[in-house]
């Protein structure tokens, strides 16, 4: 971030008392043109998607789920971030088990649209995809390789894997690398985006959103959510304090200040996005809130100060439940 955080702080508390009045909308257009002004529909292709190859792509995917990747055999990144079965790029628990059985510290982020975020991990400590890809593998809480040259010799050790990265590393002498690995993975990831009725609706179909969700969009341009939750994801492109207006109770986890060592950053965490929200619960970086309706009500005390009706909280849970991308939203509510 650019900003001087206590400064930007402060900007967001004041734009949080500046909070424009219920914009009740006449038309949907009208509600569109407002949306529009700090939201947009997911762009076509990730950044980086320039550069991957159907080769690095599919050799990506094998990875992505390949679960000798994992000391024991038990574990592949599929495994937190579930995508199969058109899942929502997540494994649904509070916080996850690694290879061995012990839990992790914070919910898995969903994978779903990650390489549009400013950064991956609750605390961004990686900024790109491959940074992120590396991580696990040799996290002794998760997949628990002991090195990357561990893992390589893995990898050499499967025939399969030996013409997959040839292919999809063509002219390097030795293209099974750490590195390498990290490359493809992330160009699956960057395969993983979604498409919505929200995008729709942004593009011009006035029938996208039923009556509540567009009751639900009203109110959340009206109160504020806007504040934080901008951009094609509706957030994942910045960072804010959990509990801007009021504490959070749970205050073992400090946030970014592990990453940065600045004190403005204490319990600052990356900003979700609320794409596929309805698919990926509990939520919170701690995996405590487990209902959308409960997380709802809950992010708009802490961050604005503000006690929702029943009316409120019906309305915006019924607009983030449109953010679920078209196959995956059909799989969820069988």
């Amino acid at each position: 971030m650019t900003m001087n955080m206590p400064l930007a702080h402060a900007l967001t508390v004041s734009a949080l008392l500046l909070v424009p009045a219920a914009v009740n909308a006449a038309t949907p257009s009208e509600l569109r043109a407002g949306a529009l002004k700090v939201l947009a529909p997911i762009p076509d292709k990730m950044p980086g998607a320039e550069n991957d190859t159907p080769a690095r792509v599919k050799l990506g995917r094998e990875l992505f789920f390949e679960k000798k990747l994992s000391a024991n055999n038990t574990q592949s990144c599929n495994s937190c971030h579930a995508v199969d079965q058109n899942r929502g790029g997540v494994d649904n628990e509070p916080t996850s088990p690694g290879a061995f059985g012990k839990r992790g510290g914070r919910n898995s982020p969903t994978v779903l649209n990650a390489g549009f975020h400013v950064a991956q991990f609750w605390d961004g400590r990686a900024k790109t995809l491959e940074d992120q890809a590396k991580g696990p593998v040799l996290n002794p809480g998760e997949m628990a390789m002991p090195s990357e040259a561990a893992v390589i010799e893995k990898l050499k050790a499967e025939k399969k894997y030996v013409g997959a990265f040839k292919k999809a590393f063509p002219g390097e002498s030795d293209p099974i690398t750490y590195d390498n690995f990290a490359k493809a993975v992330g160009a699956f990831e960057r395969t993983l985006r979604t498409h919505d009725r929200f995008d729709d609706f942004l593009k011009g179909d006035d029938k996208a959103l039923t009556a509540a969700e567009l009751k639900g969009l009203d109110t959340y341009l009206s109160i504020g959510c806007t504040t934080c939750h901008t951009g094609p994801l509706l957030g994942g492109n910045d960072y804010k304090k959990l509990g801007i207006l009021n504490a959070y109770e749970n205050t073992s986890d400090k946030g970014r200040i592990e990453v940065t060592k600045e004190d403005y950053d204490e319990f600052v965490f990356k900003v979700p996005s609320l794409r596929n929200i309805a698919l990926t619960a509990p939520y919170f970086h701690d995996g405590t809130q487990k209902t959308l309706e409960e997380t709802v009500q809950k992010m708009a005390w802490l961050q604005l100060g503000k006690k929702l009706t029943a009316d409120e909280t019906r309305d915006l849970s019924a607009f983030l439940r449109a953010l679920s991308d078209k196959k995956r939203a059909v799989v969820a509510a069988k």
